[in-house]
C-alpha cells in the first residue's frame, strides 16, 4: 500500500494519467480524419470535435473505468502506469466529476453545430463509454459484448465525424468502418488475454476468461485477418491497407497457444502493440490521403 507522500501525485497528474495520453490519438484521429476528408475544411466543428475526442472523451472512458475497477486493479501488477492508472481512492469522486464537467461543454457545442443524426451517433458513443464500466451495466464483464463495446469506443468517433460532416456513406467507407470495427474487437480481445488470471481471481468476466487465453488470441488473429480481407475490396491504393494487419498478427503469433496460467506473458506483446499502433496509424493516414486525392 502506498504510504510515502512522494508516491501520491497531484490531482491533475492523476487525471492526466487516468486519461491514457498514449491513447489520445486513437480516438481523436478517427474523428478528425473522417471529418476533414469529408469536408476538406478546418472549421470550428473540426477543432472542437478533435479536442473533445483527444482529452475529455478519454478521461471519461478510462477514468470511469479506473474508478469502478479499482478493487481488481489494485491486485493487477501492470496497473499504475501507461497501461492503467491506479487512482487514489480519494480521487474517485473527483475523477467522475471532472469527466462529466470536462465533457459537458464540448458535447453541448457539438450538439449546437450538429444535426439530429449526429446527436444520435454521439449519444451511442457516450453510452458505450459509460456502459462499459458503470455498475448496473458493466458491459466489460459480459464476454464478447466487452470487445464489441470497446471497439465502439474507437470506431464511433469516426462515424460521428462522417455524420457531423454530412458525408455520403459509400460502400468503400462502410468497408473501412467494418474493418476498423474488426480491428477494435481483435485489439480488445488480445489485450484481455494478459488479465485472465487476475480477472478470474477477482471474479471478473471477459472474452478471455470465457474462451481461455489461447482461443482468445486465435479469435483476435481471426478478426485481424478478417479486417484485412475486408480492406482488399476498397479499391487501389486503399487496398494496400490490408497489409497493415500483418504487424498485429506477428505480435500475437507467439501467444497463439499460451496457457491460461501463463497468459500474463502476453503483456509483452501488448506493450509492443501500443507502439505499433503509431506506425500503423501513420501508414494508414498516408493511404487515406492518397486515396482521397484520387491516387
Amino acid at each position: 500500500m502506498r504510504t510515502d507522500a512522494r508516491e501520491h501525485p497531484s490531482a491533475v497528474r492523476q487525471l492526466v494519467t487516468a486519461s491514457r495520453p498514449l491513447s489520445w490519438i486513437n480516438t481523436a484521429f478517427p474523428f478528425a480524419a473522417a471529418y476533414y476528408l469529408s469536408t476538406g475544411e478546418i472549421d470550428a466543428a473540426l477543432i472542437v470535435g478533435t479536442i473533445f475526442f483527444l482529452i475529455p472523451y478519454n478521461l471519461a472512458m478510462y477514468g470511469i473505468n479506473d474508478v469502478f475497477d479499482y478493487a481488481s486493479d489494485v491486485a493487477n501488477p501492470r496497473k499504475g502506469g501507461v497501461e492503467g492508472a491506479l487512482l487514489d481512492t480519494g480521487m474517485h469522486r473527483t475523477t467522475l466529476i471532472a469527466a462529466v464537467a470536462l465533457c459537458a461543454p464540448f458535447v453541448l457545442a457539438l450538439c449546437v453545430m450538429g444535426s439530429p443524426a449526429s446527436w444520435l451517433v454521439l449519444a451511442v458513443s457516450l453510452f458505450a463509454v459509460a456502459a462499459y464500466s458503470v455498475p448496473g451495466l458493466r458491459f466489460k464483464e459480459i464476454p464478447v459484448l466487452d470487445s464489441l463495446t470497446s471497439s465502439t469506443h474507437f470506431v464511433s468517433p469516426a462515424v460521428y465525424g462522417l455524420v457531423l460532416a454530412g458525408a455520403t456513406i459509400s460502400p468503400e467507407i462502410l468497408a473501412i468502418l467494418g474493418a476498423f470495427f474488426l480491428w477494435g474487437v481483435a485489439s480488445h480481445a488480445f489485450g484481455a488475454v494478459q488479465d485472465v488470471v487476475p480477472d478470474r481471481e477477482g471474479g471478473i468476466g471477459s472474452v478471455a476468461t470465457a474462451f481461455g487465453a489461447a482461443a482468445t488470441v486465435r479469435l483476435a488473429m481471426a478478426c485481424w485477418i478478417a479486417a484485412g480481407l475486408v480492406l482488399c475490396f476498397i479499391g487501389w491504393p486503399g487496398a494496400l491497407s490490408a497489409l497493415l494487419v500483418i504487424p498485429y498478427l506477428v505480435l500475437a503469433w507467439p501467444y497463439r497457444s499460451v496457457s491460461d496460467a501463463d497468459s500474463g506473458s502476453a503483456n509483452g506483446g501488448w506493450r509492443h502493440f501500443l507502439w505499433v499502433n503509431y506506425l500503423v496509424g501513420f501508414l494508414a493516414t498516408m493511404l487515406l490521403i492518397v486515396t482521397a486525392l484520387g491516387g
